[in-house]
């Protein structure tokens, strides 16, 4: 019976001891768990944290620029952009803008061909504001108050004004604001490629025959000549190397109102003609259009040799780098004899 009993009692004592081992790893199992999964969750949290810092960091990321009305803070890397009639540089740097500037009077840049929605710059704000920019940049038609009310916006550069006499110096001024003035080089580098190879072209196939630039005035039915310091076409003069009528030559303004009689002194070789709205099938150009039919022109060599070459209206009324591409393409096409 002792013997038994005793050995029943070690048996329960071994048992005993068992269970409080296998407890003991329990518990301490579930801590070393507990404690990983609460690690793991720390660093997850501490890497999302991380994220959000750097993210952070890149939204609110800016640098100070100065304009034609002083220092600005404008984003480093800014995303919407709005140009204020800038969009011909904002197309040469292949950079979108989140609006089209429009004007009931005069239209839209038609060239560029844009796929953004009008911001018409005579009535309200509030169509920019919808469109949500992170920086605006303006040309020279942006003055102080306009600025002001621009920067309530969105942060707003208005380019120099000692950058606005070329359209060179307008690219490089949008570039660097855009934080891309690698690109503007390169731009720069292909039009003068192009203007180079146009300018051994025009040489060789029309020499010093003359030009002239005229544009159809629609709404007073008047003709305009324009001389070579004219913003939209001097180029044509002092970069691409063509020769000017004298009348061109002598011009101090940058246009001058033709009279009828005066129509046969300008007896250019070449005339190249727009129309100041429209375009050439307008009905309601029609009656302007006419006084191309005066018989005053009959003297005038252009007219007499079908030389007289009628163009599409918006990037010959743009001074803009963009636009000196298409235009350098018309007069190849016009004046090059192959």
């Amino acid at each position: 019976m002792i013997g038994k009993s005793t050995k029943g009692m070690k048996a329960a004592i071994v048992l005993l001891l068992l269970i409080v081992m296998t407890a003991c790893g329990s518990v301490a199992n579930n801590k070393a768990n507990t404690e990983q999964s609460t690690g793991q969750n720390s660093s997850s949290s501490q890497q999302e944290a991380d994220k959000n810092n750097d993210a952070d960091t890149t939204e609110v990321a800016t640098r100070v620029v100065t304009g034609e009305f002083g220092e600005v803070t404008i984003p480093v890397n800014p995303k919407r952009v709005a140009g204020i009639y800038v969009e011909d540089y904002l197309k040469a740097l292949e950079v979108e803008p989140v609006v089209q500037w429009y004007n009931p009077t005069w239209g839209t840049q038609e060239y560029l061909k844009l796929d953004a929605p009008l911001f018409d710059v005579t009535g309200s704000l509030e169509a920019l504001m919808a469109e949500d920019p992170d920086l605006i940049i303006l040309d020279g038609g942006g003055d102080k108050e306009k600025y002001d009310q621009y920067s309530k916006i969105a942060p707003t550069f208005r380019i120099p004004e000692e950058a606005l006499s070329s359209s060179e110096d307008m690219l490089k001024a949008v570039a660097d604001v855009l934080g891309i003035p690698e690109k503007a080089e390169s731009v720069l580098a292909q039009y003068n490629e192009n203007v180079e190879a146009a300018k051994v072209k025009f040489e060789q196939s029309i020499g010093k025959e003359t030009v002239a630039v005229i544009r159809v005035n629609t709404g007073d039915k008047t003709i305009a000549l324009f001389g070579i310091k004219n913003r939209f076409v001097g180029e044509l003069y002092s970069k691409f190397g063509l020769e000017p009528h004298q009348l061109v030559k002598d011009m101090e303004n940058f246009q001058e109102i033709l009279s009828e009689e005066a129509f046969a002194t300008l007896d250019a070789d070449h005339i190249i003609v727009l129309v100041s709205n429209g375009d050439w099938n307008s009905p309601e150009n029609a009656d302007s259009i006419e006084l191309l039919d005066s018989p005053l022109w009959k003297a005038v060599p252009a007219f007499a040799n079908d030389h007289v070459y009628k163009v599409e209206r918006s990037h010959w009324q743009s001074g803009a780098i963009y636009s000196n591409f298409l235009k350098l393409d018309d007069l190849l096409n016009y004046l090059v004899k192959e």
